[in-house]
C-alpha cells in the first residue's frame, strides 16, 4: 500500500459505502442479505471488514473471521477504477496479518467454480483449489 492510502477496520457507519462498493465488484447476490453480512462482521469480535481509503475515498475491502480452526475471507472487492495496482494483493496481505494476529492455521475462502479471473487471483498468490465439496442449507 503507498503512503497517501489508510487500511482501517470499518465501523457501522461504513455500511453503505461498503455494500455500494460490493455491489459494484459484483460480489452481491439476491440471496444474501449484504448489509446483513456487513452488520454482522462489525458487531463481531471474531471478525473484522478492512477498509482500504485515499483520499476518503473506498478504494477496498475484505472481510475476514475466524472461527477458531480456520481463518475465512469474504468479500474482497477493488474498486473498478483502482484495479491493477496490487490493491487486492495488498488486502489480502492485510487479511493473512490479522488471521496470524489470531493463530489461524489455515485460510478457507469460497470462489465461484465458474469465475476463473478470481481462482487464477488466488492462485497467483499461492492458494490452491481445495479437494472439498461445499455442502450446505438455508436456515429460513
Amino acid at each position: 500500500m503507498n503512503s497517501d492510502s489508510a487500511l482501517r477496520c470499518a465501523n457501522l457507519d461504513d455500511g453503505d459505502a461498503v455494500v455500494a462498493l460490493w455491489r459494484v465488484c459484483g460480489l452481491t447476490r439476491p440471496w444474501n442479505d449484504a448489509a446483513a453480512d456487513f452488520r454482522r462482521a462489525v458487531n463481531d469480535a471474531s471478525a473484522d471488514i478492512l477498509c482500504l481509503e485515499k483520499g476518503g475515498n473506498l478504494l477496498a475491502t475484505v472481510m475476514v473471521g475466524y472461527d477458531g480452526h480456520r481463518g475465512w475471507v469474504y468479500y474482497l472487492g477493488v474498486s473498478p477504477d483502482a484495479r491493477m495496482q496490487g490493491l487486492g494483493r495488498d488486502m489480502m496481505e492485510a487479511a493473512e496479518i490479522w488471521l496470524r494476529e489470531r493463530d489461524a492455521p489455515k485460510i478457507q475462502l469460497m470462489v465461484r467454480e465458474d469465475n476463473e479471473q478470481a481462482i487464477g487471483f488466488y492462485e497467483a498468490l499461492g492458494y490452491e483449489v481445495q479437494p472439498v465439496v461445499t455442502i450446505g442449507r438455508r436456515l429460513e
